[in-house]
C-alpha cells in the first residue's frame, strides 16, 4: 500500500468515527437521547490528562463500547467523545444527566466543533465534594452546558470509578426544565416508597414495644436500614444530609449494614437456628460477609469490599431458600417471606445484568431494585401479619385447651369435692351412728336411749299420752359366758336384741344400758304393754343356739314402769328397775310391773 493512501486513510478513520458520533439538539430534549457510546476509551491507570487522551483519541484508541451499555467491574477510568450541534438558530442551554448513581468522579471538556483549540474543562463532579459546588443541585451528577445557535460542541466526559467499579460512559440530555420535572416526579415516587417503608417501620416498633416481639424490633431497624442504604447509594444521602463531608465508602457501608440486619431479622423470622440449622449455618456465614464488607469499607480495602460485595450477592437467593425451607415444614408466613425476598433478588439480579451490561440501562431497571425493596417489605410485613395471626390462633387454641383443661379440671375436682362430702357425710353419720348406737347390737346405747326415752316422756306428758319403760335382763348370762365363752356370749346378745327389735314397732325406743340390761319405752297403756311384754318374753324364750354342749335357751326378766309424775326418765327407770329386782329375786322368766311401796 502507497505511504500517501495510508496517511489517508488513517487520517480518516477518526473523522468518519467523528462523523458518526454527532449528536443534534434542537430545545425538546428530554432525557430519551443520550450522549453516544460509539466512541469509548478505558484509562485503565487512570493518569492521563484531557491532552493525552485527545491525543489518543487521535490515533484511533477510541472505540464503541461493547456491551448493551455498562463497562461491567472495571478499574481505573473511562473516557467518552461526542459531538452536540444545535440544529437552532437560538443558543441552547441543556443539562447532561449521568444516567447512574455509581460513580465517583466526573470530569466534562468541551472545545467548538470545528476543532484546532484545546479543550477547557467546565465541570469536575466528585462524591467526596461539597454537595453545594454542584452546578445543578441533583442527586445524580448533572453537567450545565450551552451550545451556540447552529453550531456544534465536542465533548470528552472522563467517568471515574475510584479503583474498580461498574461505569455507564453515557449522558442523557435534557432542557433545564424538564430535567427539573423528571427530578421531581422520580424524587416523589423514591420519597413515596421510603416513607411507606418508614410508616412500615414505626408500625412495627409500636408492635414490639406492646407485644415485647424481638422480631418486630428487628424488622423495624432493617426498615430503618433499607432507607438509610438506598438513599445513599441513589444520592440523597449526600444531598441533604452529609452534604459536606461524604465518601463513596459510605455506599458499601450503608450497604453492609442494610444486608447484615436483614439476615438477622430473616433469622429470628425464619426461626432458622432451631428449624432449619444447616441452613442457618449459611446465613451466619452471610452474617459474618457483611461485617467483613463493612470493615472493609470503613477501612478502604477496596478490592476485598468488592469481593465480599460479590460473595453477597451470590449468596442473596439463600434467603429465599431458607424461606421455602420453613414453608415446607409447614410455616405458611415463611412462603410468602419467600415469595417478597424473591422479588428482591429478582431485582438485584436484574440491576446486575443491567451493571454487568447485559441488558441496557432504562428507568425501569434502575430502580426496579428500590422497588422490589418496598415491595419486599411489603411482603415481610403481610408475613409477619400471617405471623401474629398464627401466634394468635395457636394462642387462642392453647387458651381454648387451657380452659377445656381448667373445666375438666374444675368438674374433676366438683365431682372429687362431692365424693369427698358424700364420703364426709357418711363418715359423720357412721360416726354419728356409732355415737349413738351399740357396737355390738347395733340398737341405741345408754346415752342415745335416754335422750331419745327423755324426748318421749316430755311428749307424752305434754300431749297426755301413756307411756311404759321396760328393763330387760338376760337371765344367768354371766354362766353363758363362763360356760360358751364370751365370743358366744356376745352372738347371745346379738340375738336377744335382733329378737326383740323384730316385735317392736318403728316408734318404740330400745336400747342396751350396758351388759345384758336393755331398755324398752312404749307408747302404750296398761293393758297394751302386758301384751308387748308377753309377747317379748315368749319371743325371747324361743331363743335357741347350737354349740359344741348342746342347745343354748335364753330367757330374760322383765320389769315393768307406767308414766305417772314423773319429769325426768330417770326416776322412770329406777322404777322399772326396781320391778326388775323383783322379777329376778322371784325366779325370772317372768314380768313384774312397778308398785308403789312394794
Amino acid at each position: 500500500m502507497n505511504w500517501k493512501l495510508l496517511l489517508v486513510v488513517l487520517w480518516a478513520v477518526p473523522q468518519f468515527a467523528f462523523a458518526l458520533n454527532v449528536i443534534k439538539v434542537d430545545g425538546g430534549e428530554d432525557g430519551r437521547q443520550t450522549t453516544g457510546q460509539a466512541e469509548i476509551w478505558h484509562d485503565v491507570e487512570n493518569n492521563h490528562n484531557v491532552a493525552e487522551v485527545e491525543r489518543r483519541y487521535q490515533q484511533g484508541a477510541f472505540a464503541p463500547l461493547q456491551t448493551a451499555g455498562s463497562t461491567g467491574l472495571k478499574p481505573g477510568a473511562f473516557w467518552s467523545h461526542f459531538l452536540l450541534h444545535n440544529v437552532t438558530e437560538q443558543p441552547l442551554t441543556l443539562e447532561l444527566e449521568y444516567v447512574d448513581h455509581q460513580l465517583v468522579a466526573l470530569e466534562t471538556f468541551v472545545r467548538p466543533g470545528a476543532g484546532g483549540e484545546q479543550y477547557q474543562a467546565i465541570a469536575n463532579l466528585s462524591l467526596s465534594d461539597p454537595f453545594d459546588l454542584r452546578p445543578v443541585p441533583h442527586n445524580r451528577f448533572v453537567v450545565p452546558v450551552v451550545i451556540p445557535a447552529g453550531q456544534s460542541v465536542e465533548f470528552m466526559v472522563k467517568f471515574s470509578s475510584h479503583q474498580a467499579g461498574f461505569v455507564f460512559p453515557s449522558l442523557r440530555i435534557w432542557t433545564p426544565e424538564r430535567l427539573r420535572e423528571n427530578y421531581t416526579r422520580e424524587t416523589s415516587v423514591i420519597m413515596f416508597l421510603f416513607g411507606g417503608i418508614f410508616i412500615m417501620s414505626i408500625m412495627s416498633l409500636v408492635e414490639a414495644v406492646a407485644t415485647r416481639d424481638k422480631t418486630f424490633l428487628l424488622y423495624s431497624v432493617y426498615a430503618l436500614s433499607k432507607i438509610v442504604s438506598w438513599c445513599t447509594i441513589l444520592g440523597y444521602t449526600h444531598q441533604f444530609l452529609l452534604k459536606d463531608h461524604f465518601h463513596w465508602n459510605y455506599l458499601s457501608i450503608s450497604g453492609a449494614l442494610g444486608v447484615f440486619f436483614g439476615i438477622v431479622f430473616a433469622r429470628e423470622f425464619l426461626q432458622t437456628r432451631r428449624y432449619a440449622p444447616l441452613v442457618d449455618y449459611v446465613l451466619l456465614f452471610m452474617l459474618g460477609n457483611a461485617v467483613f464488607l463493612l470493615v472493609c469499607a470503613i477501612f478502604n480495602f477496596n478490592k476485598l469490599a468488592v469481593l465480599s460485595i460479590t460473595v453477597a450477592l451470590l449468596l442473596y437467593p439463600m434467603m429465599s431458600v431458607a424461606g421455602v425451607v420453613r414453608w415446607r415444614q409447614g410455616s405458611a408466613d415463611a412462603g410468602v417471606f419467600a415469595l417478597a425476598w424473591s422479588l428482591l433478588v429478582f431485582g438485584l439480579v436484574v440491576q446486575a445484568l443491567r451493571d454487568l451490561g447485559v441488558v441496557p440501562h432504562s428507568t425501569l431497571n434502575y430502580y426496579w431494585p428500590a422497588f422490589a425493596s418496598f415491595v419486599e417489605m411489603l411482603g415481610i410485613m403481610a408475613a409477619m401479619g400471617i405471623r401474629v395471626r398464627r401466634l394468635r390462633l395457636q394462642k387462642n387454641a392453647v387458651k381454648k385447651r387451657y380452659r377445656n383443661h381448667l373445666e375438666e379440671s374444675r368438674k374433676a375436682l366438683e365431682e372429687q369435692v362431692r365424693l369427698r362430702t358424700r364420703e364426709l357425710e357418711m363418715a359423720k353419720l357412721e360416726a354419728e351412728h356409732e355415737a349413738r348406737t351399740d357396737p355390738l347390737t347395733g340398737v341405741y346405747n345408754r346415752r342415745s336411749f335416754f335422750i331419745e326415752a327423755g324426748k318421749r316422756l316430755h311428749l307424752a306428758l305434754r300431749k297426755q299420752q301413756p307411756m311404759s319403760l321396760l328393763m330387760f335382763d338376760i337371765d344367768f348370762f354371766k354362766s353363758i359366758n363362763d360356760t360358751f365363752g364370751h365370743r358366744l356370749g356376745d352372738e347371745a346378745l346379738r340375738l336377744f336384741s335382733d329378737t326383740v327389735v323384730a316385735n317392736l314397732r318403728d316408734s318404740d325406743v330400745w336400747g342396751r344400758l350396758g351388759g345384758e340390761e336393755f331398755a324398752l319405752v312404749l307408747n302404750e297403756d296398761r293393758d297394751g304393754t302386758r301384751r308387748t311384754a308377753q309377747r317379748l318374753r315368749e319371743a325371747i324364750g324361743n331363743i335357741g343356739i347350737n354349740t359344741s354342749a348342746g342347745e343354748l335357751r335364753m330367757t330374760a326378766s322383765i320389769g315393768v314402769a307406767y308414766l305417772g309424775q314423773e319429769e325426768d326418765i330417770d326416776m322412770l327407770l329406777n322404777k322399772a328397775d326396781d320391778a326388775l329386782y323383783r322379777a329376778k329375786h322371784q325366779g325370772r322368766d317372768q314380768i313384774i310391773e312397778y308398785e308403789a311401796g312394794i
